[in-house]
């Protein structure tokens, strides 16, 4: 049987444009009847839920499309936000340093990224590349969304 995918509008605060916003995802169709739809990739600027969360969305007559209403099943995933700072940084070895850690990237432009830490990821070594790389000056990075196992990596020792 073939996946089937939706596209799904969420409106939100985001914290990072600092503004009412507007976005679309992709949803892979889970159980259309009552609405379910797992969360296909990573959201840019701030929404309540991460990848491969399964949320519930319905058709809304005003927007004319199916629009988000809320997380349904939690993925245990985290989303990460993150702003360069060094213009000259390279790109590219930012990106496998981060990438080598066990995550995933969706570039939004040179100056702005958004990372999603799976749950089987260890989030201490994630944050330790991050955290070495904004003490360096050469990113700024925000967890709109830490996820509890990933919150509980952070507090082990």
């Amino acid at each position: 049987m073939e996946e089937q995918y939706q596209q799904i509008l969420v409106r939100y605060y985001s914290d990072v444009l600092e503004e009412n916003t507007v976005e679309t995802f992709w949803g892979k169709t889970i159980d259309e009847e009552k609405g379910l739809y797992q969360v296909d990739n990573i959201p840019f600027y701030g929404p309540d839920f991460s990848c491969d969360d399964i949320v519930f969305a319905e058709f809304d007559s005003t927007e004319d499309c199916l629009t988000y209403r809320h997380v349904a099943t939690p993925s245990g995933n985290t989303t990460v936000q993150v702003i360069v700072l060094k213009d000259k940084y390279n790109r590219e070895d930012l990106y496998n340093e981060i990438l080598y850690s066990g995550t995933e990237i969706e570039v939004c432009s040179d100056q702005y990224f958004v990372i999603n830490v799976p749950s089987k990821t260890d989030y201490k070594n994630v944050y330790a590349i991050l955290g070495a790389l904004e003490e360096e000056k050469v990113i700024e990075f925000a967890e709109p969304l830490l996820s509890p196992k990933h919150s509980a990596d952070l507090r082990q020792k």
